[in-house]
């Protein structure tokens, strides 16, 4: 199967540079490109692509408005936000927005197209410094969502194993380093992290991840572990 891949940028070189590089791939395709926004919230109800690589910061609608309004469709397509900036607030609204992830700029083609990939096929990825990030934002309660005192309802949701899963998801492991960190198969864990999703009613990891750290499941990381 190939994946139709569309690309928003406003600097028209960067966006040429990411569509050259996503087209060469044999199991991907550009099939449209978009300057801001507003015309990429068209032109993607027109191509209906699987995978939206786009940045956050343009002018018009930017991407973060984008973003929501294209998670908010009927049969949205992933994002995969690109930015230049290490986890701002603005990168952060884009997650809760809907986006499935980011990466930095200067990203390595290889993690950038494993990254289309990834979200692709139903889940999220992060720039490795960015888990670190949210966590130290969070930790000082710059980024706490709102609360509206359901947190334990919401929990109860869930079954020890699988609120167990969502804090290691929370910390930024993958698949197989949850299953190593528990001495269970990657099939388990993905069973696990497909029930929690489903129980929770969040699309993916990255919104689990907020919803986590929303009702104080997790807290900081400690230098050198998990601790």
């Amino acid at each position: 199967m190939t994946l139709a891949v569309m690309v928003v940028d406003d600097q028209a070189v960067v966006r040429a540079g990411f569509a050259a590089v996503i087209d060469a791939e044999h199991d991907m395709t550009v099939v449209g490109e978009a300057g801001d926004g507003a015309a990429a919230v068209s032109l993607a109800a027109q191509l209906a692509p699987d995978v939206i690589v786009m940045d956050v910061r343009m002018p018009g609608l930017d991407g973060i408005a984008a973003t929501r309004i294209l998670t908010g469709r009927e049969n949205p397509p992933r994002i995969l936000v690109l930015t230049t900036f290490d986890l701002d607030a603005h990168v952060f609204e884009a997650l809760r927005a809907g986006a499935s992830g980011f990466l930095l700029k200067d990203v390595h083609v290889a993690e950038l197209l494993s990254g289309i990939r990834v979200v692709a096929g139903g889940e999220s990825v992060l720039a490795p410094s960015a888990t670190r990030r949210l966590i130290g934002h969070y930790a000082a309660g710059a980024l706490a969502g709102p609360r509206d005192g359901q947190d334990e309802a919401v929990l109860d949701r869930l079954t020890v194993r699988e609120r167990f899963v969502l804090t290691l998801v929370a910390s930024g492991l993958n698949n197989a380093e949850i299953a190593a960190e528990l001495g269970i198969t990657v099939g388990t864990v993905k069973s696990h992290v497909n029930a929690l999703l489903r129980k929770l009613e969040v699309r993916d990891r990255v919104q689990a991840t907020i919803l986590a750290y929303d009702l104080s499941l997790v807290r900081a990381i400690p230098p050198g572990g998990r601790g």
